[in-house]
């Protein structure tokens, strides 16, 4: 069985619990939070990065990340969560602080992805969760759920996509990469999306204040993005991202048979999955609750309070 190395708690050398820093009347964080701890486990031959708080006895949830971002996107959420869920959000290979060694020689695919992220559940004795998905992190954990339904107790999306019209116009350069993954077009990609513009774009298209975006956030992910050979791992990833669109079917099939409990929370103004996303959940989930902000894709940056407070009503619900 692998072993956890713990680290120190994030953003906290104290391990008991801290004072929150409230930030609206609104705000449902309690007067007194949990650390968050960071850790790393080995497994499927990957150095899994991950944050962690709450108690080892309570429900999990799992928090799958998207592009270009890492764990550190729910840096806010975990400790809203965590006095009520043991709360768990690891680095995807290929983002974050998670090491792949060269000698893995590890396939950068969705299906590989998954498959890593299912043996670190199992390197950490998880096998019932709920999971928080987001972009890239809905491909993963919808594999996920696919592999192991008994183990999902119920699903929060925040603008992961499942369905062909949720797909919005912002993917036309990644589709022609598809169909024609010439080197020409893949360096198209490497100009345009892989940049400090095209990160930063990312986070503050569609939101009202582009300033209120915290920095600190793109500006990680674009230093982690030049990493040497990084760029690579993500264009190797923008191709095989066509891979999840031929399982949208079997998803779907998944939330028909299965029935999930579903939340869609959803930035509305994301230009690259659109609000009809959201909506088509309820095609194959009927019960599927629905809702949208008025944000862009990383909603979880300027709606932190509202989406914490829509997740822990969800889960409670739900369980």
């Amino acid at each position: 069985m692998s072993k956890a190395v713990p680290m120190k708690p994030a953003g906290s050398g104290m391990a008991e619990a801290k004072a929150s820093q409230v930030r609206s009347g609104t705000d449902t964080a309690p007067a007194v939070t949990l650390s968050t701890f960071i850790h790393k486990v080995e497994a499927d031959g990957v150095l899994v990065f991950y944050r962690a708080a709450g108690a080892a006895n309570a429900p999990v949830a799992l928090l799958l990340h998207g592009f270009p971002t890492s764990s550190f996107m729910f840096r806010e959420l975990i400790p809203r969560l965590a006095n009520d869920y043991r709360v768990i959000a690891p680095d995807l290979p290929g983002f974050g602080f998670t090491e792949v060694p060269p000698e893995r020689h590890y396939s950068y695919s969705f299906d590989q992805l998954a498959l890593t992220i299912d043996a670190f559940t199992q390197a950490l004795q998880i096998d019932r969760y709920a999971i928080y998905v987001f972009d890239y992190g809905a491909p993963v954990g919808f594999r996920l759920a696919m592999a192991h339904p008994e183990r999902v107790t119920a699903i929060v999306s925040q603008n992961g996509n499942a369905y062909e019209e949720g797909l919005g116009d912002a993917w036309g350069p990644i589709r022609k990469y598809w169909a024609a993954p010439t080197a020409e077009n893949r360096d198209i990609l490497r100009q345009t999306i892989l940049t400090a513009g095209g990160t930063r774009w990312q986070y503050t298209h569609g939101v009202a204040n582009p300033e209120s975006v915290p920095p600190e956030s793109y500006t990680l992910d674009t230093a982690l993005l030049e990493r040497p050979g990084n760029k690579e791992i993500q264009l190797d990833l923008f191709l095989d991202y066509a891979s999840n669109l031929k399982l949208y079917a079997r998803f779907q099939e998944y939330f028909r048979r299965s029935k999930p409990p579903l939340l869609a929370i959803w930035g509305r103004n994301d230009p690259f999955f659109l609000p009809a996303g959201a909506e088509a959940f309820r095609k194959d989930l009927p019960n599927a609750e629905v809702q949208f902000l008025d944000t862009g894709h990383f909603a979880i940056e300027t709606h932190v309070i509202e989406i914490a407070a829509a997740t822990k009503d969800f889960l409670r619900d739900s369980h």
